[in-house]
């Protein structure tokens, strides 16, 4: 199918936000796209993008075509076709009719897979509905390919490599002399971006250590960084796969670049590889992290998972909608609600709790006996907790520590460590309990409410009083192994 609005919308916008300043050349484009009219239809529009490859070799020349008619030099560029599954790939294909170089002969420039390196607009006849766009991708010949460069396409009339100084066109050449020197990171990471065919994703995740792991406790993709033994940023992402979920994806295709800042403060290169894959995560040998599961784009605000991943999730939705993909998927048209497990009958409210856990910096863990007539594990050893009222669950955890302990706790002071799924006994309301940490708190615990707490002690975790509530001893074990979640009381 024809390229969407859409599709060219992204790839416009992302390309402004390296180029800001040619934003007022392109913004009639967009409005073009936003509000069309009998002359600015979507439909119609995208069949005047034109798409070109700029390809410089390893000695830093860039391909040009001559055209017999016109005599004209330029890129190896033109229309898009329906056939075309991306821009990029519009210009992949061009690249093939008017050189001869096969697609698997080059790979997109660090950090332009998906991002066009120039943009222009000409206008056509008719005004503004009649504008003609030009997109052009930046790709590097392979040094250890032998390409052939034969034409394929009638008209072209010779080939030329230039070098950057000479690119005919002098808005292509300012940018490509600034190109640096080095084309690629000394250390990169690459990761996958892996959806099926009812347009889910596939998300990992990561165990809970903060300063050791990057993006701790938050759901990512699949990934890691470079070693020295890929010599790609796709061998990278390809071993990863394999060595954290033993996955092999078919086929992987450049998608984006992401840049990150690590803990340091520096910069990180992200090449981001899409595949499309219909099997069950469950069934995966996962080496890394807690979990793996899909989730549909709508669902991504619900999770704790870094802004620039949720984007790379929406942009790729925007033009791979569910059910599109020329490949049916593995079980038929059904399969996206059969595979669903259907919930059990009847909704059931769960109880929402709040546990603090609060460690002092000899290791020892604030732990309080609660009163013998409590209806709740009398005469038990326990975390301070409450259950959610009409308020956030941090706003609750405040809350109880001020009322039942007297200690003053800051909501920039707290942290998430553990969430614990839990039914205590057969027909019980399940309960989600939140283990929250407190990094700094102000006061020492006091008895408040001694009508449902009788005394509180710090406790070394590795020497913890017999009589302590079950799921409790489970959440202090997982904290102090780092792991996020965990499940007790269910049936297997």
């Amino acid at each position: 199918m024809p390229l969407s609005p859409d599709h060219i919308r992204i790839a416009v916008e992302t390309y402004l936000a390296r180029h800001p300043h040619e934003r007022t050349q392109l913004g009639a484009l967009l409005d073009a796209l936003d509000h069309p009219t009998d002359n600015t239809s979507r439909s119609a529009f995208t069949g005047r993008v034109t798409c070109g490859a700029i390809v410089v070799d390893p000695l830093g020349r860039v391909l040009h075509v001559r055209h017999l008619a016109s005599g004209k030099v330029r890129v190896p560029g033109g229309r898009t076709e329906p056939s075309d599954e991306s821009l990029a790939d519009g210009a992949l294909r061009k690249l093939h009719e008017e050189t001869g170089i096969p697609p698997q002969a080059v790979t997109p420039w660090p950090g332009h897979e998906t991002v066009p390196f120039h943009i222009d607009v000409h206008p056509g006849e008719g005004g503004l509905g009649r504008q003609h766009l030009y997109l052009r991708f930046l790709f590097r010949l392979s040094a250890k390919a032998e390409v052939p460069v034969v034409s394929e396409e009638e008209g072209i009339g010779r080939i030329e490599w230039r070098p950057a100084d000479a690119v005919a066109f002098p808005f292509l050449r300012e940018k490509l002399l600034k190109l640096p020197a080095r084309t690629e990171p000394a250390t990169a990471n690459a990761s996958a971006l892996i959806y099926n065919d009812c347009g889910e994703y596939l998300l990992h995740l990561r165990d809970y250590f903060p300063g050791r792991i990057w993006e701790p406790g938050m759901w990512s993709l699949l990934g890691g960084g470079r070693e020295p033994q890929d010599a790609t940023p796709e061998d990278t992402v390809r071993r990863e796969l394999a060595e954290e979920a033993g996955l092999d994806i078919a086929d992987l295709t450049p998608f984006g670049t992401e840049y990150a800042s690590d803990d340091a403060g520096t910069s990180v290169h992200i090449a981001i590889y899409a595949g499309r894959w219909n099997g069950d995560p469950s069934e995966l040998h996962l080496t890394e992290g807690v979990m793996l599961a899909w989730f549909a784009p709508g669902d991504l605000h619900r999770l704790r998972i870094a802004p620039t991943t949720s984007d790379l999730v929406r942009r790729h939705a925007a033009g791979h909608p569910a059910g599109a993909s020329g490949t049916a998927s593995l079980s038929g048209p059904a399969s996206c609600e059969e595979r669903r497990p259907a919930a059990p009958r009847g909704t059931v409210p769960n109880i929402v709790g709040v546990h603090l856990y609060l460690e002092r910096s000899d290791g020892t863990v604030l732990l309080g006996l609660r009163h013998p007539d409590s209806a709740f594990a009398p005469s038990t050893w326990h975390v301070l907790a409450g259950h959610c009222e009409q308020e956030s669950a941090v706003t609750c955890l405040i809350r109880e520590a001020r009322e039942e302990a007297g200690l003053r706790i800051e909501r920039r002071n707290v942290e998430l460590v553990h969430v614990i799924h839990h039914v205590d006994k057969a027909r019980d309301r399940p309960r989600m309990s939140l283990f929250f940490r407190a990094r700094a708190w102000s006061g020492e615990p006091e008895l408040r409410e001694p009508d449902k707490c009788t005394e509180w002690r710090f406790w070394d975790p590795s020497a913890l009083p017999d009589n302590l509530v079950s799921y409790t001893r489970v959440a202090i074990a997982k904290i102090q192994n780092g792991e996020l979640y965990s499940e007790t009381g269910w049936p297997a």
